[in-house]
């Protein structure tokens, strides 16, 4: 996990089953006597794969997929934070095999972190607790002193733009021009959608007592947790809250009507659970995704930090992205501010309630999310990495040339 969250390694997962649909053979190597890291035998949505501790080559070429390829799989290099990643030993056995002119890596980066230097860097600020009226002198004092060049340099250096064999995919909702111009190397692509819309799992009409689900990873949800479980309770008695959570809870809620799970689920539950719920609190970007794929109302809450006056949200940028998407699809503008402000932390029992009633703009959430920023087959990371792992397959092929091509804008 690169971030802390599921994200990373379901978003791996869900490269694998679209490979794997797609008709692709999987593989997860790990060298004998490396244990995995923290968190990676799940229980996850594993596509169909075979797993290795011996590398024998089974084509000419290969395709690795990784969360952040430069944090995670990068070999060692001289100089501070110079240590490699958790699985340089694996690339590097598999560039042996294969040869490092017939590997080509692909990076999933943090979705929708499509900032350029300067934005990235008031984000730093203002995540730090820096208020809005001292942002501008200390953007001023951060350029001054170079530390928006230094994290420029940084950027570039750990994100291993520099490999040509690698691939760096930034998924998001809409490309964002300024990140574009400062790092070319950074393809942008539509969402890697996690491929679960099931019918089988819709809600029931019939249900008298409805469900609500939330994926409570942030800390921070324990804070809001109690409005969110009154407002639901005043709106629609007899309904349910259903929460996982993956760290420790403390937080104890009264009543018969919540639930909450510290311990992992089995994929099959937690897919019924979340298709068959009323409204889906989410955060982070798969369980968001999820949501969107699904259609129906949802929540997003991906914490806060500090307190009263001085709450800020963490890592909005995903919400944001979203927010754009939902004002160019023309949803109702009181429904945007329902979703910025529970982000936000803000009227949550009010907002529940509007939910549970469908008042105004909750009537109109959209059954339908089209992402129509990119041309195809950059409007679908999958489709995407359907046609680098096709052009891999050309007797042909060399990594350097699918990377350049696709960094270009141009169809593999």
């Amino acid at each position: 996990m690169v971030g802390g969250g599921r994200g990373d390694i379901e978003e791996t997962l869900a490269a694998g089953r679209r490979l794997a649909q797609a008709g692709y053979r999987i593989r997860l190597y790990r060298r004998p006597g490396h244990p995995m890291p923290p968190s990676v035998d799940g229980p996850w949505d594993w596509p169909t794969l075979e797993r290795r501790d011996r590398l024998v080559p089974i084509g000419s070429t290969a395709l690795t997929i990784t969360p952040a390829w430069g944090l995670s799989a990068a070999p060692s290099r001289p100089g501070p934070y110079g240590r490699g990643g958790p699985w340089e030993e694996e690339v590097a056995d598999i560039e042996t095999a294969y040869g490092p002119d017939r590997v080509l890596h692909v990076s999933l980066e943090e979705f929708a972190r499509t900032l350029s230097t300067a934005r990235e860097n008031r984000e730093r600020l203002r995540e730090g607790g820096v208020s809005a009226r001292a942002l501008g002198p200390g953007l001023r004092a951060a350029r001054r002193s170079g530390d928006v060049e230094k994290f420029r340099i940084a950027f570039r250096r750990f994100r291993a733009f520099d490999r040509p064999n690698v691939l760096h995919v930034f998924a998001t909702f809409r490309p964002d021009v300024g990140f574009a111009r400062e790092f070319p190397e950074a393809v942008q692509t539509g969402p890697l959608w996690p491929g679960r819309a099931d019918p089988k799992f819709a809600p029931r009409s019939s249900n008298r007592f409805p469900e609500w689900v939330w994926y409570a990873s942030p800390a921070s949800a324990e804070g809001i947790a109690g409005d969110v479980a009154a407002g639901l309770a005043s709106a629609a008695p007899g309904s349910h809250l259903w929460i996982l959570t993956p760290r420790p809870w403390k937080l104890s809620l009264p009543g018969s009507g919540v639930t909450i799970v510290s311990a992992p689920v089995r994929p099959t539950e937690w897919a019924a659970r979340f298709a068959r719920a009323q409204v889906r609190i989410v955060t982070g970007s798969r369980t968001l995704l999820e949501a969107m794929e699904l259609g129906g109302p949802f929540l997003y809450f991906n914490g806060t930090l500090g307190r009263g006056a001085h709450t800020r949200r963490h890592r909005p940028e995903k919400l944001a992205s979203l927010l754009e998407l939902a004002t160019d699809a023309g949803i109702p503008r009181s429904l945007r501010r329902d979703l910025a402000d529970f982000a936000r932390g803000r009227r949550v029992r009010e907002i529940v309630r509007r939910a549970v009633r469908g008042a105004e703009g909750w009537s109109k959430f959209p059954r339908r999310w089209s992402v129509t920023s990119f041309a195809p087959p950059y409007d679908d990371a999958g489709a995407l990495l359907e046609r680098v792992a096709a052009a891999m397959g050309r007797a042909d092929a060399r990594p350097s040339d699918v990377v350049r091509t696709v960094r270009s804008g141009l169809r593999p």
